[in-house]
């Protein structure tokens, strides 16, 4: 009778790796320049341009001839070069722009042989479709004349130059904004973009806002600008015009009805760090004629462009986001 027995054979823990060695960078290329905050700012944004080209159909580029829409086009031009812009622009006409800047967008639109969409609040108010406010001021009436050119013309991706350092309801939105086929924003349908990865999926009908300068900051721009060399409209520079005292800004006189009564007129040595409606956009008091000089004043200051010389920001405590969940930009 044999017994079977069984081996039991001792086990040893295995002997955990020793950590490994940090990996090195990548050696640098000899005579490459190191990348700059404001290459990364630019490659971010060119890379969502060219998201959009590749995952819509029909974009369009709002342009107001503005700075921050200026060097959007500029990044649009960049993003395809030598190639022709695959996109149009679009630009909302209150009737009561600053003229040095509508004469700035066509120079612009004629040099690059752009295609211009204009959408006009004027003809609105002239077939009675829109009225005038009681305080003059056009800006909250653009956005009728802006949904319904989107929708007539099938615009599914809609590029705008807003950053979120500009206002807080701005500061709220993703890269990638859906609005729904009345053209609202709802904040609750805000997708996540975790390592820049963005979701362009829309229902017929729908279409999203798009905003490549979304991490830039006021300052940012203007350092882009005189590193590319960009120009912009003289308005942005200090100049002699004549002004008038509201509500604690300095603004224009001109065709759209100021100034009332009781309010003086005053020629100043003003500039303007933001460009809309003349009604609503107030003049800084401004000695910088150049670019290192409004950089410098730029980054003394302690008030978003918006928040210092825009009085349709004013209107309410959430005006801006109340105008955007109704298809504002």
């Amino acid at each position: 009778m044999t017994t079977a027995t069984t081996a039991t054979t001792a086990t040893t823990p295995a002997a955990v790796p020793a950590p490994a060695a940090p990996v090195p960078p990548p050696p640098a290329v000899a005579g490459a320049e190191p990348r700059t905050h404001a290459d990364v700012l630019e490659a971010e944004a060119v890379h969502i341009i060219r998201e959009v080209a590749g995952e819509f159909e029909r974009p369009v580029i709002l342009f107001s001839g503005g700075k921050d829409s200026v060097v959007l086009l500029h990044l649009a031009l960049k993003a395809f070069a030598p190639a022709p812009l695959p996109f149009a622009l679009l630009h909302v006409d209150t009737g009561h722009n600053f003229p040095e800047v509508l004469a700035y967008r066509d120079r612009v639109v004629a040099a690059h042989g752009l295609r211009l969409h204009v959408a006009s609040v004027q003809d609105y108010l002239d077939r009675g479709v829109l009225t005038e406010r009681p305080d003059g001021t056009r800006n909250p009436l653009q956005t009728l004349p802006l949904t319904e050119t989107i929708r007539a013309e099938g615009f599914d991706a809609v590029f705008g130059g807003a950053r979120r350092d500009e206002e807080k309801a701005r500061a709220k939105e993703r890269v990638f904004s859906l609005r729904d086929r009345f053209s609202q924003w709802d904040p609750r349908r805000q997708r996540p973009e975790l390592w820049r990865l963005y979701n362009g999926r829309h229902a017929p009908g729908e279409h999203v806002r798009v905003f490549p300068l979304s991490d830039w900051t006021e300052l940012d721009v203007w350092q882009y600008v005189a590193r590319e060399g960009i120009e912009l409209p003289e308005i942005y520079f200090a100049h002699e015009r004549e002004v008038f005292r509201r509500s604690g800004m300095w603004l224009p006189v001109g065709d759209w009805g100021g100034p009332r009564d009781g309010e003086t007129v005053e020629r100043r040595l003003v500039r303007y760090r933001t460009v809309g409606d003349m009604s609503c956009t107030g003049a800084v008091d401004s000695a910088a004629v150049t670019l290192d000089q409004v950089i410098t004043e730029v980054a003394a200051a302690r008030l978003s462009e918006r928040g210092a010389t825009r009085a349709d920001d004013r209107l309410s405590e959430a005006s801006m986001e109340d105008r955007k969940r109704e298809g504002y930009f």
